[in-house]
């Protein structure tokens, strides 16, 4: 059935595509100091938080504390520093109602097409949404000068899961995170979670507390992970808060979270040998007498080769040393009717598997990009100060920290592309593209060597090996990066009027 098209074309100078934590603080930031320019936030789903409203299975949570999470406008006023998914979203709806963002916010509107024409200095961007009367999907069409993507950097319709011989064997119920069921009892249920991610630590503490807990989980790991207690309260930001006040408190504590996280990953990476011995004595004090360390928490790569799991307060250690929880490192071999059969030989019962196997990557929701009439793939194009890409005029994009906080490079991003469409204003330029010299030597973009980052390398843009294409991964090298001088001989900018005088054409200056 053909969707319903509507005639009427919408014109704005800015359009963002996603409402999640990186959609609302782009549109927070534009509004208030981009205030003449027309904004627009499409989200496609019926509300907004991304991440934080899609993913419902027990326990979900921030990994990082919501000091450098947050937005630095807007102060985190609750008591713990780690936060689940409720108190993030109603977060997120107080950023949106305090900056009246319900203006130029729609709900169910989902681009499906971006194309760019040079002769207009402007996208054309399809969009479907719903008939109200009837459900019925209508397409619509938007024009945006500008258009910065906070769509995040994985699939929404679906989760990473390996094909498990065998799988349609088990007896009990196969469950992926992303796709919780609602009012999933798991009540003295006997629980399989595969997997040893964030998720995964994330989930066994959950399901083994409370009226509604399993009878017992068990997490099922190929490979081991590093993972740190830390403290849900942060009492150093409390008391700061106290002393200081609501507004500067925060900014302080901030501040120290910062430079603490910098200083932590980057002492972890200069001396891995011992970062794991320090990580690992962490872990001893938290685990059961004779608990076998070496095999269950002794990962075979550096901390912060993968990303660093987090256990607030120490729950994960804490459901593990009460016996609620424990720890198999071993391969899956199949399932069978009554669970997992291991490469060992050893069959865990399991009356529910969890598949905590991971996320598929993908931009921009995997929408078609046109430009003057050629797709473009991502793959060949390079990231410029980790936000603009190559070949692709006026297009922004939203990719956050993989070693720290996601929304403090958001926050920088937001600052220079401010300053890029003053840029551009006070010259009379309407286009800027990055233009990548040529021969640039090209690696991947995430400078991780998790499972779900290595899968995705031949789909994403690349980074270069030196400024301004290579993708910074801390807060004080992208401040350095983002808040100099805003062009450099690797932008070139355009205008309608020199378009339009030489068909096919643009002005180009590097000033």
């Amino acid at each position: 059935m053909t969707a319903e098209v509507l005639d009427a074309v919408e014109e704005f100078d800015v359009v963002i595509i996603g409402a999640g934590i990186s959609g609302i603080g782009a549109a927070t930031y534009f509004s208030r100091e981009l205030p003449d320019k027309s904004l627009a936030v499409l989200e496609a789903r019926d509300d907004i938080g991304g991440t934080w409203d899609l993913f419902r299975y027990p326990g979900i949570r921030s990994d990082s504390d919501l000091h450098t999470f947050g937005y630095a406008f807007k102060p985190w006023r609750h008591e713990a520093a780690i936060a689940d998914a409720p108190l993030i979203k109603e977060y997120l709806h107080e950023t949106v109602e305090e900056n009246r963002l319900e203006r130029v916010l729609r709900l169910r509107h989902r681009v499906v097409r971006s194309e760019w024409s040079t002769a207009d200095s402007r996208w054309t961007l399809t969009v479907e949404t719903p008939d109200p009367a009837t459900g019925a999907v209508r397409t619509k069409t938007v024009h945006a000068g500008w258009v910065f993507a906070a769509t995040g950097y994985y699939r929404y319709d679906e989760g990473f899961s390996p094909e498990f011989p065998g799988r349609d064997d088990f007896e009990g119920r196969i469950v992926h995170p992303q796709h919780w069921p609602e009012g999933l009892d798991y009540r003295d249920k006997k629980v399989v979670v595969i997997g040893s991610g964030a998720t995964a630590i994330t989930l066994v503490p959950a399901m083994t507390s409370g009226a509604g807990a399993a009878r017992h989980v068990t997490m099922l790991q190929r490979t081991p992970t590093y993972v740190m207690p830390l403290p849900r309260v942060d009492k150093v930001a409390l008391a700061l808060t106290k002393l200081l006040g609501e507004e500067r408190g925060y900014a302080v504590t901030r501040f120290k979270n910062i430079w603490t996280e910098h200083a932590v990953v980057k002492g972890l990476r200069t001396f891995p040998k011992a970062g794991r011995a320090f990580i690992r004595r962490e872990n001893v004090k938290r685990l059961p007498k004779g608990f076998d360390v070496d095999k269950h928490f002794n990962p075979p790569y550096d901390p912060w080769d993968q990303r660093l799991c987090v256990a607030p307060n120490g729950d994960f250690f804490d459901a593990i040393k009460e016996g609620r929880a424990s720890v198999v490192t071993d391969a899956v071999a199949r399932f069978s009717k009554r669970g997992i059969v291991l490469a060992s030989g050893e069959e865990l019962e399991a009356d529910i598997i969890v598949t905590a196997t991971g996320l598929n990557l993908r931009l921009f929701d995997g929408m078609p990009i046109i430009v003057d009439g050629r797709q473009v793939d991502l793959a060949d194009a390079l990231c410029y100060r980790g936000m603009l890409l190559s070949g692709m005029p006026n297009w922004a994009m939203a990719i956050g920290y993989t070693t720290s906080s996601w929304t403090l490079k958001v926050s920088l991003m937001c600052r220079y592309f401010i300053d890029l469409v003053r840029h551009m204003d006070a010259r009379g330029y309407d286009t800027v593209v990055p233009v990548a010299p040529s021969g640039t030597q090209r690696r991947p973009v995430m400078d991780l060597q998790a499972g779900y980052a290595k899968r995705a390398e031949k789909l994403m843009p690349k980074q270069g090996p030196e400024k301004p294409w290579r993708m910074a991964m801390s807060y004080p090298e992208d401040a350095r990066a983002l808040r100099g001088p805003v062009a450099d001989e690797h932008l070139e900018f355009g205008t309608r009027r020199a378009a339009a005088r030489t068909p096919g054409a643009r002005r180009t200056t590097h000033a």
